[in-house]
């Protein structure tokens, strides 16, 4: 089934968030982090958990040419799954939908490991507060892009790529000041 601009200004009612809402569209699946969007409270901090734990597993088996591939081509699904699964839950940047925190940790592990676990979980924490607080340039993104369609759902994922471009330099200032 394909998707039509039409199809797109389309926003159905809100809709309950549950395992058979995840596996109705493989959409759903991506953009709830394969069920990680379903945690009852802190669905982005758990997205955030699944996305470190997998990537722990990732790299073993990908170059690191591979992971950045990944990442790359983790943005225009995640963009599509995140559009689609934000217009069938008819809320605009649901909490559910964590694909965002996938693809931000996966770009801040990918270029700070190898790190020990204290690192990582700097870099978990780092990400959280700048994600969830949203300070400066994170709230601007987050107010950027808003509503339904493709500008929406590139929405959801840029204020989290934000969030990881700040993590990532205030890991750099952490490391050249000590």
């Amino acid at each position: 089934m394909t998707m039509t601009d039409h199809d797109l200004r389309t926003v159905d009612p809100p809709r309950l968030v549950n395992a058979r809402f995840m596996l109705s569209h493989p959409a759903h699946m991506i953009a709830l982090g394969f069920g990680a969007g379903l945690a009852p409270k802190a669905p982005g901090t758990v997205g955030t958990l699944w996305a470190w734990a997998a990537w722990l597993v990732l790299q073993n088996f990908l170059s690191p040419a591979s992971q950045g591939l990944l990442i790359l081509l983790s943005v225009p699904l995640g963009w599509w799954a995140c559009t689609l699964t934000a217009r069938h839950m008819g809320i605009a940047d649901p909490g559910a939908i964590v694909w965002d925190e996938f693809i931000a940790m996966w770009l801040i592990l990918w270029l700070v490991l190898p790190a020990g676990f204290v690192g990582q979980l700097m870099a978990f924490a780092l990400f959280r507060v700048f994600d969830a607080a949203k300070p400066g340039p994170v709230a601007w993104a987050d107010q950027l892009f808003k509503g339904f369609g493709w500008r929406g759902g590139w929405g959801i994922l840029f204020d989290d790529l934000v969030a990881a471009a700040c993590t990532l330099l205030a890991i750099a200032l952490w490391r050249w000041v000590w």
